[in-house]
């Protein structure tokens, strides 16, 4: 799915993930995945419980590292970093959005939202203008002095996603972000994903629902640790095979 003209945001080359467990046991997790992604894609990586696709996930954010394998970040090898540097390139490049929101209940929206933004060393009057500017950014003007616990769901999650676009991320990671949500916000939020991928950002989304999948162009499957299908999620047929 890569345009030979563009340099991807994303490369892994025949990744494999395996994890040892005490008494010499050990378990696959993936099995030798390959794929690149675009900068301004909107790809759904999806799969059942214990396919792989929450490992994947994890490899891409830059919070795990695979067995074997090259993942190139930005065409950066970041599987040979060390645990500093990823951090570093996942404060930079990665915005991440949670099921569970990860939000501190006794902060203001603000301060979650500008969070990021004290590892990087930035005043605190920039990070409230930056918190400011950012909830503008996803329908939340004046929430920004509220506490988490006096909003809803959803806009707990736009919060997540303010948090995840304050470091003008090249890519948001979203882990089920809709997986705590009724239908009808569900349908907001990923339609606020839509609007931030038609702004230019890559949006990599892992989910198992269809209906989420359906927002993104592209579908990667997994199944049993391997890449089964890889292509216009409108095109997907419901037939995998290894690939």
């Amino acid at each position: 799915m890569s345009d030979s003209k563009t340099k991807p945001v994303i490369e892994i080359e025949d990744v494999c993930k395996t994890y040892y467990m005490a008494g010499g046991m050990s378990q696959s997790v993936l099995k030798h995945v390959s794929f690149s992604v675009n900068p301004g894609e909107f790809v759904a990586i999806m799969g059942h419980s214990g396919s792989g696709k929450s490992t994947l996930m994890n490899i891409l954010g830059c919070l795990d590292r695979p067995t074997s394998g090259v993942y190139k970040l930005d065409g950066t090898a970041v599987s040979e970093k060390n645990d500093a540097e990823l951090a570093h390139i996942r404060g930079r490049e990665i915005g991440f959005v949670f099921q569970n929101f990860n939000l501190l209940m006794k902060r203001t929206i603000a301060d979650n939202v500008s969070l990021p933004l004290i590892y990087q060393g930035v005043n605190e009057k920039d990070r409230y203008e930056r918190a400011i500017q950012m909830l503008h950014k996803v329908q939340l003007d004046g929430y920004q002095d509220r506490l988490p616990t006096q909003i809803s769901g959803g806009m707990q999650q736009r919060v997540a996603i303010a948090r995840a676009l304050i470091n003008n991320p090249k890519i948001i990671f979203a882990d089920e972000p809709t997986g705590n949500l009724d239908s009808i916000t569900s349908d907001e939020i990923m339609n606020l994903f839509t609007d931030l991928n038609k702004q230019g950002i890559t949006i990599v989304l892992v989910t198992h629902e269809d209906d989420v999948a359906d927002y993104a162009k592209r579908m990667i499957k997994i199944g049993d640790g391997k890449k089964v299908y890889d292509g216009l999620r409108s095109a997907y047929t419901g037939e995998d095979k290894e690939c």
